[in-house]
């Protein structure tokens, strides 16, 4: 519901001050449909929420006058100016100077009086009455205040988080759609509820989703946690405005204030962040690389382009696959050039053109005959889902077996039952398909010998470990949030360089044309970003995956790339670089498809003086 950092992220900035309510009784009474005050009324709707699913939330239709409230909707499309805000986790279009209603100066709104009579009813005692007996989560804060003004249109989104932030005791919502028309299920927009697989856990499909109209608030108490929702990207080229915001916890001096609950409250906030490693369990796939042969890796750090090459059984293997460009000395001399200079490199038509338009026919009849899967259960091998979606949801293969992705099943999985390597040689032998097989046949060259001599060519390093998956992003569902790597990714024993090379293979099909992508509006681009550092070099306290999109000034983004086909992207990564996936929008022209590998790395001896 909230277009709002992650809660780990964030600290609370809200001004607390008290509102100059000047309305009486009858007036506030007035802006608001007289049945929310009925008592029958509020005892249904108390037990409708009481037994709500999957946690506790209701709703309210023609809750407000309709009268005061279309003049709302007039007042803000008129008199307030919306600018688009993009993130890893959202796209939505907020109001500037208004984006924080709590900001204003509410003694001077000459120009917005019915949204100043809005915000008095929404925050007055009576309402907040309302809200803490039909939910029973307490007393509200009729001081704290914390209100803001979004509207989504064709594109916009908000992925799935829980709003715990701060003192936040109660998320609300006013949906102000245009009042003429009815907002219909297959415009998007909805507002989606999760179950949790555990507290902290999301599970991947939505349980509930509710569809916005004119005057209906939806609202929930805020459970650390537990309230994992998101907003559906909207379909249409239609405007969802909405009023949105939270109901804080009493504050000093006010009625139900109890000495040290704000600090336990806000403690809360950052229960995911203290459980990181426990929460780890729940997260597929892991980044978990398998080490090769000691005497593997001794072979690649014998390497030296000026004094070996590749013999012919390796040049025979390495042409079935690749570009012959790519497999001459004076063409990898000057990629490993480049990426020595940059630390990353982009290797366009990666693949040779007879297996590459053979892939791509494959990839896209595929895309264009079969339905894609809309929720995890439509996932069969040798695809799975990755989890859980307040991190990433995407489909990806790795060679392994299926997971049952409840709480049982994973504990079995990660602490009970067998430990597999990936096969993947086996999964295509099991697998049907030709898209498929296709893939696993990448897979399977990506983990040869000979592709590993060849980075060692590229970037004068030497892969000590691997873990090799492809993926694809489906259009409406998929993404991976803004994260970094593990701190330490060097292991002494290995010797062994704290970085990851990361080798993603693009393989888009509708990506053969460019224009499909390039704009990014259609997500799927992938993007990394310095952290904790503004372009003065001091620490920023900003979220690190707030980003100007497409802006060339923007210092903080170090390299971006939209859908590609048959290209390879190199890149060494070290442990303070946030990466994502941007959640790919269902208006794409199809999914995002390539192969992720990442390495850990030894840097090739330094005795090697003829280099590369």
């Amino acid at each position: 519901m909230a277009v709002e950092k992650r809660p780990a992220e964030e600290t609370e900035t809200t001004v607390v001050k008290k509102l100059n309510n000047s309305f009486s009784h009858d007036e506030i009474v007035s802006f608001l449909n007289n049945k929310i005050f009925e008592k029958e009324f509020q005892e249904n709707l108390r037990l409708d929420i009481s037994q709500s699913q999957p946690f506790r939330w209701g709703t309210v239709t023609e809750l407000i006058n309709d009268e005061l409230l279309r003049s709302v909707r007039t007042e803000i499309l008129g008199e307030i100016a919306f600018t688009k805000k993009e993130t890893d986790i959202y796209k939505v279009f907020q109001s500037g100077d208004l984006a924080n209603l709590s900001g204003l100066d509410w003694n001077d709104l000459s120009r917005l009086p019915s949204l100043y009579k809005l915000r008095a009813a929404i925050y007055s005692e009576e309402f907040r009455d309302f809200i803490s007996n039909v939910t029973g989560c307490g007393k509200l804060s009729g001081v704290k205040t914390d209100m803001s003004i979004n509207t989504y249109t064709k594109g916009c989104h908000l992925l799935t988080h829980d709003d715990v932030i701060g003192s936040r005791r109660v998320s609300f919502i006013l949906y102000m759609p245009d009042p003429k028309f009815t907002w219909k299920s297959h415009y998007g927009g909805g507002l989606r509820l999760f179950p949790a697989v555990v507290p902290n856990v999301p599970e991947t499909d939505h349980q509930v989703k509710l569809v916005p109209q004119f005057n209906q608030m939806a609202f929930f108490t805020v459970q650390p946690g537990l309230s994992f929702h998101d907003v559906e990207e909207v379909r249409v080229d239609k405007q969802r405005l909405s009023i949105q915001g939270w109901f804080h916890i009493p504050q000093p001096g006010e009625d139900g204030y109890i000495p040290g609950e704000q600090e336990a409250t806000e403690a809360k906030s950052t229960l995911q962040q203290l459980q990181s490693k426990e929460l780890q369990e729940f997260d597929f796939p892991k980044p978990f690389r398998n080490d090769l042969y000691p005497e593997e890796i001794k072979e690649y750090e014998s390497l030296n382009l000026s004094s070996n090459f590749f013999d012919d059984t390796e040049v025979e293997y390495l042409g079935k696959f690749l570009n012959p460009t790519y497999l001459n000395k004076a063409s990898l001399a000057r990629l490993n050039e480049s990426f020595v200079e940059e630390s990353v490199v982009e290797i366009k038509e990666i693949l040779k053109e007879e297996y590459a338009s053979l892939l791509q026919e494959t990839l896209r009849k595929t895309e264009i005959e079969n339905k894609v899967p809309q929720t995890s259960k439509e996932i069969h091998f040798p695809w799975k889902c990755a989890v859980p979606p307040h991190k990433q949801r995407y489909m990806y293969i790795d060679g392994k077996g299926d997971i049952d992705l409840t709480e049982k099943g994973i504990n079995f999985h990660n602490h009970i039952g067998p430990q597999e390597l990936p096969n993947f040689e086996l999964a295509k032998g099991l697998t049907q398909t030709k898209p498929e097989k296709m893939l696993l046949e990448l897979m399977q060259f990506m983990k040869s010998i000979s592709f590993r001599k060849w980075l060692t060519y590229v970037t004068n390093l030497v892969v000590t470990s691997d873990q090799i998956l492809a993926r694809k992003f489906r259009p409406g569902q998929d993404f991976i949030l803004a994260t970094t790597t593990e701190k330490m990714l060097a292991r002494e024993h290995n010797d062994e360089v704290n970085v990851l090379l990361e080798a993603t293979l693009g393989l888009t099909p509708t990506a053969i044309n460019a224009k499909n992508w390039e704009s990014g509006e259609f997500g799927g681009y992938e993007l990394c970003m310095a952290t904790g550092v503004g372009s003065d070099g001091e620490a920023e306290d900003d979220d690190p995956a707030i980003y100007k999109a497409g802006d060339p000034n923007d210092d903080s983004v170090l390299y971006s790339s939209q859908c590609k086909w048959n290209t390879l992207c190199l890149m060494v990564r070290d442990p303070s670089v946030l990466k994502f996936v941007k959640y790919v929008s269902i208006n794409a022209k199809g999914s995002r498809w390539d192969i992720s590998a990442q390495f850990n790395v030894k840097a090739l001896g330094d005795d090697d003086e003829d280099g590369h």
